[in-house]
């Protein structure tokens, strides 16, 4: 599965189908990046739930997903020196 993610709202559902695909409850999630049910509840369902960048990775491992950047025409960037 390939998905480009450009709004919080798409995240959202990425990982809310991710959780559910890996049978995974909100709560199981919750407590393995230290937050309350009902934050990741928010996050899943109205976007309004904020996450580190820890957090989203540490989600991303639990769901076996993984996070690639990707320049938006298709072409990788120089991998050799960060843009910033």
């Amino acid at each position: 599965m390939q998905i480009a993610i450009r709004t919080s709202n798409q995240l959202s559902q990425v990982l809310l189908s991710a959780r559910k695909a890996q049978g995974i409850t909100q709560a199981q999630a919750a407590a393995q990046i230290g937050v309350q049910q009902p934050r990741l509840s928010a996050l899943e369902t109205t976007s309004t739930g904020s996450l580190s960048l820890e957090q989203l990775l540490i989600l991303f491992s639990l769901y076996r997903l993984e996070f690639r950047v990707h320049t938006r025409d298709g072409e990788q960037p120089d991998q050799t020196e960060p843009e910033w």
